[in-house]
């Protein structure tokens, strides 16, 4: 049952009763009787408007997926990484760490960076943390790896 059902359950009842008018109980009773006629009346109104605006909001929340879908559909493809705008990134969803050949620490903020192939042939990169260029001497790293292997033999 609902509280307007109810409200009008609770008239009849004192309908029923056939209070005398003139007592002041049953002024009492009876303005009782309007408050919550009035109430349920607005508790009804205020759980449509609810429903109506819950809604709305949902055709809002769904024509926004919509967009973003249209409008972030390309970005995916051209620009994997948003923080550093690298083509592989280990803070990013598209990191492939087969991907990465040389880990690196930038000198001015202490972030490891994780390089490939291509990174390394142009030379340098700005670190995606603080910005600082890092340059890049391929030619050093092949005469360390040689050295640590004729150590090693």
């Amino acid at each position: 049952m609902s509280n307007t059902e109810r409200a009008a359950y609770l008239r009849g009842l004192t309908e029923g009763l056939e209070l005398d008018d003139t007592k002041k109980e049953t002024k009492v009773i009876k303005a009782l009787v309007d408050l919550v006629e009035d109430l349920a009346i607005s508790i009804k109104e205020l759980e449509e408007a609810h429903n109506d605006l819950a809604d709305q909001v949902d055709e809002i929340d769904e024509d926004l997926a919509s967009v973003e879908e249209d409008l972030y559909e390309d970005d995916e493809d051209e620009d994997p990484c948003e923080d550093c705008e690298e083509e592989s990134c280990e803070n990013c969803e598209y990191f492939d760490e087969d991907d990465c050949y040389y880990e690196v620490t930038c000198p001015s903020c202490g972030e490891t960076i994780c390089l490939n192939e291509q990174m390394i042939e142009d030379g340098s990169i700005d670190c995606p943390n603080c910005g600082e260029k890092l340059e890049f001497d391929l030619d050093d790293v092949v005469e360390e790896e040689e050295d640590k292997e004729d150590t090693e033999e």
